[in-house]
């Protein structure tokens, strides 16, 4: 289904406007009376992916050449090696 709405009435009815769009719609956006922008819903695959995938594709973002780190939780082992290094740095007077 196709829509066509100026400015004002997007401001107004936008939650209206996006419920078409979600359902497969398509919303027209006019101002003056004259086509400006066209609401249409994104493909299955953007909906997917994520922030980060998107602003790649886009040329946004460049990823990173290294593979990344996993990062353990808190208070789980990485806290301890560094304590015990600070206490032994106290304990050689530095």
């Amino acid at each position: 289904m196709r829509s066509t709405a100026n400015v004002a009435q997007m401001k107004a009815r936008l939650s209206e406007y996006l419920r078409q769009v979600k359902s497969g719609g398509e919303v027209v956006i006019t101002e003056r009376g004259i086509p400006v922008a066209r609401l249409v819903p994104l493909d299955s695959d953007e909906r997917r992916a994520t922030r980060e995938e998107r602003l790649i594709r886009a040329g946004i973002l460049r990823p990173s050449q290294r593979p990344r780190k996993k990062l353990g939780r808190p208070g789980h082992g990485g806290g301890r090696a560094v304590l015990e290094a600070l206490l032994a740095e106290r304990d050689e007077g530095y």
